[in-house]
């Protein structure tokens, strides 16, 4: 059983990007869920991603796997990692809002750093739990929930619940079978696989062909869900992945929000609160905790996450 890796500042940087990446998607899968089915979407937002990154896959030199055995890691992915965290979250998004939806992915890092534990891949320790649950806190307190819950909300959250759930169990199958693997080649080819279990649910379920041509706003939503939110997206996932290890990665959930606030902020003119601050504060310190950074610089002792 390994101890959970330190990151350093390119880790860093390439998880704020992941944040950025990853936050836009939730807002572009918020509009297309409007007027097309979640399966559609995710089925439309997996294959133009993997269209778009099958060229780089070429120009790169990969090839694809030959054979049944060779291509059982990418399914195993592209069930875990797109799929199902895809179509949950995407089907929560209309009962619950595009901001809550990305709230409740802030889970994600504590069932992730729990599978890990679980499946003896990582020690589970006290100071990681401290700073997950922080991350989770500071998230609460960006947005909160106005109002009590209905059945509708309680739904969203549940399926919601189940994408952060499957991120978790995505990033354990990543560590074991896609350890070592060029960035590019994990995600074009789980992104293969992913089309081709969604587009045979898609086609039972929701037959696209029947549907109502979707407006142009639409379209741009999943052009720029697919290339930015998933193609360019899962490039950088995999590369801090490799770095920083599967606990690390799923920090990104945490910051979702935080970029979406900033975001907002830059391009909309949106107002920044005191409790949105406050959020990003114990967030941060989370983080820090997480991170090993904190217990460091209290120590003076090198300790990576506790």
């Amino acid at each position: 059983m390994e101890a959970p890796k330190t990151m350093d500042g390119q880790d860093w940087s390439l998880l704020i990007l992941l944040s950025v990446l990853w936050g836009g998607a939730y807002f572009f899968a918020g509009v297309a869920v409007k007027e097309l089915p979640p399966l559609t979407v995710v089925l439309a937002r997996v294959f133009l991603a993997a269209a778009a990154l099958l060229p780089l896959f070429w120009y790169l030199g990969h090839s694809l796997p030959k054979s049944f055995s060779g291509w059982l890691p990418y399914f195993g992915m592209g069930l875990l990692n797109n799929v199902l965290p895809f179509g949950f979250i995407f089907a929560g998004q209309t009962q619950i809002t595009v901001g809550l939806s990305s709230i409740i992915n802030a889970m994600t890092p504590l069932f992730t750093v729990i599978v890990m534990a679980s499946f003896r891949q990582e020690r589970l320790t006290a100071y990681r739990i401290i700073g997950v649950l922080l991350g989770v806190i500071g998230v609460a307190v960006l947005r909160g929930i106005d109002g009590p819950m209905d059945g509708h909300q309680t739904l969203g959250i549940a399926l919601c619940l189940a994408g952060a759930l499957s991120y978790g169990f995505a990033a354990l199958w990543g560590r074991k079978f896609l350890a070592g693997v060029p960035p590019v080649k994990s995600a074009t080819c789980q992104l293969l696989c992913s089309t081709l279990i969604i587009g045979v649910v898609v086609s039972v379920i929701d037959r696209p062909w029947t549907l109502a041509a979707p407006s142009r706003g639409t379209v741009l939503s999943l052009l720029a869900l697919a290339v930015f939110g998933t193609a360019i997206a899962y490039i950088v996932f995999f590369k801090i992945l490799v770095r920083a290890g599967a606990s690390n990665v799923m920090l990104v959930t945490l910051l979702i929000p935080v970029t979406a606030l900033v975001l907002g902020n830059i391009f909309l003119g949106e107002p920044i609160q005191a409790k949105e601050i406050v959020g990003a504060v114990i967030i941060g310190t989370g983080l820090l905790f997480i991170d090993g950074r904190l217990i460091k610089r209290l120590t003076g002792k090198f300790v990576a996450a506790g």
